[in-house]
């Protein structure tokens, strides 16, 4: 089927990804994506990470893309197959990410008789606002590849998805002679309705204490949260980073600003007397639900909007004449003892973090005091779940491990969350990744029981408090880990945590730790 005398329309479409900057691939393929894998021998230069569930694939090139700052390839088999991974391509869409899916579909002549995984690919992209290319032959392979690239880079950076059709794949497709120049993401945020430098000064200036500037995106790196806290010390206005920002930097050195709280009503306060309200690489605050008698807009109706460039914060900051503020030097953490308990679990994190790790941050209900705990860390970068969909932390672990080989990650992840993608493990040990998982495990889907009080009701009987328990029977992620090729440990006490932790960070490769934290009545 294939022309010897050219190259394949799949050895086309690996060409163009390496031209393009993109050479690793997190795949999960099947039978119509042999001639992509097949391809892989003639690439030597792009690099296959093979995952054992495309959720775990699509959550592995968010987190790839949120550290290295430029996209990484999945490969998925057909509509279900992006359908598997489609949760975790939401949450690299709320994060910006920069993300090219590469599809597979049946042959074109094969559509027709609507075989048993035929499905409408174009409607899975188009669900996650990205792009979605579907070349007309494999002539158009090349194009289709290089203008997906450039999509997902944005500005802001998407999800762009490429439709490889069977027979496309194996037909012949000459390439153009001549390479690209690979192409650049574009974190800078920026909009079309901005507010420039002298006029937020001059705003600033005269309200002071009553603007508050909300960072998201590239605001949340160490230069952008210098330059807010520089705005504030010169002016009075709050300062703030969004609920789930896609990377923040944290850690001594680094100003611990304050995060918008997840819960309504504590956000509406930390807003409360606003008149103006400065975004900087985010949007508009809104709750995450809706609630009975609560609002949905959390920024005071009457407060004016204004958007500000990320790259601007620093030019706005020298504008004011701000000068850095002094940093208190920390004190140092206590060492805390005795079972395991949602208050004293992130300060023996906090305690024996490396020097710049990344920490990916699927901890949830149990993780409220981890801000509070790492101010005062070695600097860092922490990877939160940025929509919502929970399961991200172990496959974001995966891809930020592939981006950064020589920095450690750690992974505080939620027991209920972790079941959704635990098969990441066996893409860790595969792939001898340093990342540390640390379960934190209370048995319950702690969210939702939170969540059923806020909605206004009960699950006052067994049948329903049963879809809220995960611990009947209780899950051993011991042996779970460990059957994925992963070495783990337990721990039930402060000091035994702190032991294996440190022994995990020491020892290359991947290690889980079950940490028992408590069952919640």
């Amino acid at each position: 089927m294939t022309d010897t005398q050219g190259n394949t329309g799949a050895q086309v479409v690996m060409r163009r990804l390496l031209a393009e900057g993109v050479d690793v691939c997190f795949a999960n393929p099947g039978t119509s994506e042999m001639h992509f894998v097949a391809a892989l021998d003639t690439a030597p230069d792009m690099r296959p990470v093979l995952c054992l569930f495309e959720g775990v694939a699509t959550g592995a090139a968010d987190g790839y893309a949120r550290i290295a700052g430029r996209p990484a390839a999945t490969l998925l088999h057909l509509g279900p197959g992006m359908a598997n991974g489609l949760a975790n391509l939401h949450n690299a869409r709320r994060a910006h990410s920069p993300v090219v899916n590469i599809v597979g579909d049946h042959a074109t002549y094969h559509k027709s008789l609507d075989a048993p995984l035929e499905s409408d690919i174009d409607a899975l992209g188009a669900w996650l606002h990205g792009v979605v290319h579907r070349p007309g032959s494999a002539a158009e392979l090349d194009a289709a590849v290089r203008s997906a690239v450039r999509d997902a880079v944005g500005p802001p950076g998407k999800v762009a998805t490429v439709i490889l059709p069977a027979d496309y794949s194996w037909d012949r497709a000459q390439e153009p002679a001549s390479s690209a120049v690979p192409a650049q993401i574009n974190r800078t945020g920026d909009t079309e309705d901005t507010i420039d430098v002298i006029a937020a000064a001059d705003l600033l200036r005269a309200h002071g204490d009553k603007v508050v500037i909300l960072l998201g995106g590239a605001a949340t790196a160490a230069a952008g949260l210098t330059a807010a806290a520089r705005i504030h010390a010169a002016t009075g206005a709050r300062t703030l980073v969004e609920t789930f920002p896609a990377r923040l930097a944290r850690g001594r050195g680094i100003p611990p600003l304050d995060r918008l709280q997840y819960l309504g009503e504590f956000a509406t306060q930390q807003l409360a007397g606003a008149t103006h309200l400065i975004l900087a690489g985010t949007r508009k605050p809104v709750s995450f639900f809706a609630y009975p008698g609560k609002p949905s807009e959390l920024a005071p109706a009457d407060a004016q909007v204004h958007t500000l460039a990320p790259v601007d914060l620093e030019k706005l900051a020298d504008v004011l004449g701000a000068e850095a503020p002094a940093l208190p030097e920390p004190d140092p953490l206590p060492a805390p003892t005795g079972p395991l308990t949602v208050q004293n679990w992130p300060l023996v994190i906090a305690a024996l973090l490396p020097e710049n790790a990344i920490i990916s941050d699927e901890a949830n209900t149990s993780g409220v005091l981890l801000p509070a705990a790492t101010a005062s860390a070695p600097p860092h970068d922490v990877l939160t779940l940025t929509g919502g969909a929970i399961g991200q932390g172990l496959p974001v672990a995966v891809g930020a491990a592939v981006a950064a080989p020589d920095r450690p990650v750690i992974a505080l992840q939620a027991d209920g969350s972790a079941a959704y993608t635990i098969s990441a493990l066996w893409t860790m040990a595969r792939e001898q990744l340093d990342i540390t998982v640390v379960i934190l495990n209370n048995h319950a889907y702690a969210i939702l029981q939170m969540e059923l009080q806020r909605v206004g009701t009960t699950a006052s009987g067994d049948r329903s408090r049963s879809l809220l328990d995960i611990g009947h029977p209780d899950i051993d992620f011991a042996t779970i880990a460990q059957g994925f090729g992963v070495p783990a440990t337990r721990a039930g006490t402060a000091e035994e945590l702190a032991a294996q932790f440190a022994a995990a960070i020491e020892e290359p490769g991947p290690h889980l730790i079950d940490a028992a934290i408590g069952r919640l009545p």
